[in-house]
Formats: structure tokens, sequence, C-alpha cells
């Protein structure tokens, strides 16, 4: 297919996007807007999406016409393979995202209706029982944190510990609590 005559006012208008002039990104996407759409509409679905694609497309495009050669190739493929590049993009992203479903109507009464397993639950003792076995320094950052509500950084703050240590010391104090609990949990409970 013989290539098309180039049309001057078609081809400056990268260069102008590139410069950063007034109205050149407004003929640019009344020029290329249907290439564009047209493209990332193969790839992506629903519409609304899309139009968020073509969005990045046509601000990547803000960010790198100034990479555009035209004797490399013309405006309209520069612009055709970032309006692909963002739609394969969004593509791989979607990939890795999970597939989201809404949850049932009644969820919330069928969650309340059931109670925990008896062997799974901690009562207060017992937790206590457990807390107090806690080195000093691990039980008083607890308190700050779970009693207290305090962030990992308010607490770093208040005690002058490094935050490093203090996320430490409540991992460590929380696999303790852990495994001090555990043997009460498999016990059978009293009927």
């Amino acid at each position: 297919m013989p290539r098309s005559e180039p049309n001057p006012v078609v081809d400056e208008i990268l260069p102008r996007v590139a410069r950063r002039e007034p109205l050149a990104m407004n003929d640019c996407i009344a020029q290329f807007g249907g290439l564009v759409w047209s493209i990332i509409r193969r790839y992506v679905q629903p519409d609304s999406e899309a139009e968020d694609v073509v969005q990045e497309a046509f601000s990547e495009l803000w960010q790198k016409a100034d990479r555009f050669d035209r004797s490399r190739a013309s405006a309209a493929t520069f612009i055709g393979l970032i309006a692909r590049r963002r739609s394969i993009d969004w593509l791989r992203r979607k990939s890795r995202r999970p597939e989201l479903h809404p949850l049932p109507p009644d969820f919330d009464e069928v969650v309340s209706s059931e109670t925990a397993p008896t062997n799974t639950r901690v009562d207060a003792e017992n937790l206590q029982g457990a807390l107090s076995k806690l080195p000093d320094e691990s039980r008083e950052l607890f308190k700050l944190h779970f009693s207290g509500g305090l962030t990992h950084a308010e607490i770093a703050d208040k005690t002058g510990l490094p935050l490093g240590t203090i996320k430490t010391r409540l991992r460590r104090g929380l696999i303790e609590m852990r495994n001090i609990l555990r043997p009460s949990q498999t016990q059978p409970a009293a009927s």
C-alpha cells in the first residue's frame, strides 16, 4: 500500500505538543482522538475503563512528544503505538487484579448467626495470663499499641525507641502470645 502524502498540519502537531504550545494538545486530541479510541477499544472493556486508558495514552503523549521522529514513523503511527502500549499495560494490570464479586445481600445476617468454634476462642482471663508472661518491654508496647491505639510511629516518638525495634518487638510479642495461647486453645471447652 503506498504511503499517503504527508500532511504538514498533522505532521506539525507533535512538535507543537513537544514545545508545549497553547492549544497543541487540543489539536492533537481533535486530530487523533478517534484513532486512539479505536485502538484502545479493541483491548479495553468497558467504556469507562477505556476512557481512563485513553487519558493515560494522551498523558504519555504529552510527556513523550519530544521523542517523535518523523523520519522513523508518521505521527499517527507514533500515537497509535502509545495507545497500543497503554492498552497492553491495562491488560497486564487487569490480569494481576483479583476478580471481585459483590457480597450476598444477607451476608451480615449469615456471619452474625455463625459463632466461632469454641476451640479458637480466647477469654480475657487467658489473654491477661498470656500477657503477663511477656517481657516488660513487650507488654508496655502492647498496651500502647492495642489499648492506647497508638501507631508504631507514635510509639517511637513517645518511647524514643527506633521504629524498627518497636515493630520487631510487637511482632515477636504476637508470636509469643500465639505460642502461649495455643495449648489452651486445643483443650476441649467445658460444657
